[in-house]
């Protein structure tokens, strides 16, 4: 049986040897990844994988990415009291949790509800990595808006960051990083030549 005790010291083991390791040192995030418990967003026989450094993957029910995915997008996003964000989940809340207290507004959609999404927000959070950022997820975006999200780029994940300028999203790579993909986002596949 696992206490409020140990689960409290994990979070801590968690903020010491993988976030802040890897230079995740802001204060709101490392607080808001102590506030939340992990295990309290997954199947109670998969609790006990809650804290380690990887994804843990619940088959179609989705996915709670690595500490430090969550980490990095936290700290990539600075998501602020004046935002109004739309958080596409990987399936747990858990990332929506950890960004509720910190903005203004907050809506959570499902991969596939994505892919018809509407509103006007200032921030944009995907829970997972995408090959293709869908036109209705950049028409969500308000001009001057941010999302984050991981990318897939030459079949690699990557921690991505984008802005909506003059009615264009264009997403830039800020660091490669183990990421679950969403296939609801996947290209088309056709031919390719070399």
């Amino acid at each position: 049986m696992t206490t409020l005790t140990d689960t409290t010291t994990a979070r801590r083991a968690m903020i010491d040897s993988q976030l802040r390791t890897s230079g995740v040192n802001e204060e709101y995030v490392l607080a808001r990844m102590l506030a939340v418990p992990r295990e309290d967003f997954l199947p109670a026989e998969k609790g006990a994988q809650a804290y380690i450094d990887r994804a843990v993957m619940l088959g179609t029910a989705g996915h709670l990415a690595s500490p430090l995915f969550y980490g990095k997008l936290l700290s990539e996003a600075a998501p602020g009291p004046e935002d109004r964000v739309l958080v596409v989940g990987g399936g747990t809340g858990y990332l929506a949790a950890l960004v509720r207290p910190l903005v203004a507004e907050l809506a959570e959609i499902s991969a596939s509800e994505a892919l018809t999404a509407t509103g006007s927000y200032s921030l944009i959070l995907v829970d997972g990595a995408i090959e293709q950022l869908p036109e209705s997820l950049a028409g969500a975006l308000a001009a001057d808006g941010r999302i984050v999200t991981g990318l897939v780029l030459r079949q690699v994940t990557r921690l991505a960051s984008g802005r909506k300028i003059a009615g264009q999203v264009t997403l830039a790579a800020v660091e490669d990083l183990g990421i679950p993909v969403i296939h609801a986002f996947d290209a088309p596949k056709g031919w390719t030549f070399a």
